[in-house]
């Protein structure tokens, strides 16, 4: 079950999120660090923070939070704790005395203002109420939703007594899906900066392979006349580029490794109250460095083609 608790008029609503989290079928979050292993103190509820609510509301896993148990024993009878698809509902006699403790500090991305997490079977031990709002299913091994679909809202419409509740259907690999290819949409236009980077970038080392070029014709000319083919010269040229272009993706990385460490353990607790691991795409990271040096190298080959012709050996004569 999902439903709003407002903790401070002051603030927005979290989120309190019902699940089995104790016991065979108990669910796992996405934990900061290693899973709670903390006991809870006797006669205290185990919940569980966003870092979003630790960060918003200065709380820490191990400690208990007062501001919840009044939360928890007033809002809910009064109605301000309960969303708009979920009405009121009031606590037991036992659940205005509830002290709830902070058992652990769980990442999530999707509620910014944060959310609480809190064992299905405690919630209805305090409030006797066993309603539900989402369900999880596990088909067996050869079903899909399309068939299973119309039996579950026909197996709903009996329990109801013949009309079936509304309900919205959709799988975990449809909402993955969903989320990667919104992800991958926000983040389209940085592969577009990449391309333009890479692209100016090679622009650049074209050009100043050029002039370069173009200003030691008289010494490719003289190295021509000691003997030099024009493949050699052309590989000292192209292996000029490669080093330049080798000491630029180095500097790129190192410096792109730094904003990313910056975004990712700066930017984000700041701006979304939440964090994330950092992993390294070595793999990637090296190929694209491989076909920076690549192109760059190519290019300053092609720059000194032109360079290196006749041209270059009738210059020697400007100083004879």
């Amino acid at each position: 079950r999902a439903t709003s608790l407002w903790l401070d008029p002051q603030r927005p609503a979290i989120s309190l999120l019902l699940r089995p989290l104790h016991g065979p079928q108990a669910q796992q979050l996405p934990w900061v660090g290693a899973a709670p292993a903390q006991p809870v103190p006797a006669g205290m509820v185990a919940i569980y923070v966003s870092e979003a609510v630790a960060t918003l509301y200065g709380v820490q896993a191990g400690q208990p939070w007062p501001l919840l148990d009044r939360a928890f024993s007033t809002g809910l009878a009064d109605g301000s704790a309960a969303g708009a698809d979920s009405p009121a509902t009031a606590p037991t006699a036992g659940a205005a005395e509830t002290h709830f403790f902070i058992a652990g500090i769980w990442r999530d991305y999707i509620r910014q203002f944060g959310a609480v997490a809190m064992d299905w079977g405690d919630y209805q031990q305090l409030t006797g109420d066993a309603r539900m709002s989402e369900l999880s299913l596990w088909p067996a091994a050869g079903e899909d939703q399309a068939t299973l679909q119309p039996r579950i809202e026909a197996a709903f419409a009996r329990l109801s007594g013949g009309q079936a509740p509304p309900l919205e259907f959709t799988s975990s690999a449809a909402l993955r899906q969903r989320s990667l290819e919104i992800f991958d949409r926000s983040f389209a236009v940085t592969y577009w900066l990449q391309a333009v980077a890479i692209g100016i970038g090679l622009f650049g080392i074209a050009a100043s392979f050029s002039a370069q070029v173009l200003a030691r014709r008289k010494e490719f000319g003289l190295l021509t006349h000691l003997g030099l083919t024009r493949r050699q010269i052309l590989t000292v040229v192209a292996g000029e580029g490669a080093a330049w272009t080798a000491m630029g993706a180095l500097a790129g990385t190192l410096l792109g490794l730094g904003v990313a460490a910056i975004l990712v353990h700066v930017v984000n607790p700041q701006s979304f109250h939440w964090t994330m691991e950092l992993r390294l795409p070595a793999g990637r990271l090296l190929a694209l460095a491989c076909a920076v040096v690549l192109a760059g190298t190519l290019t300053a080959w092609w720059a000194g083609r032109q360079a290196t012709g006749e041209d270059a050996v009738l210059a020697v004569k400007e100083d004879w």
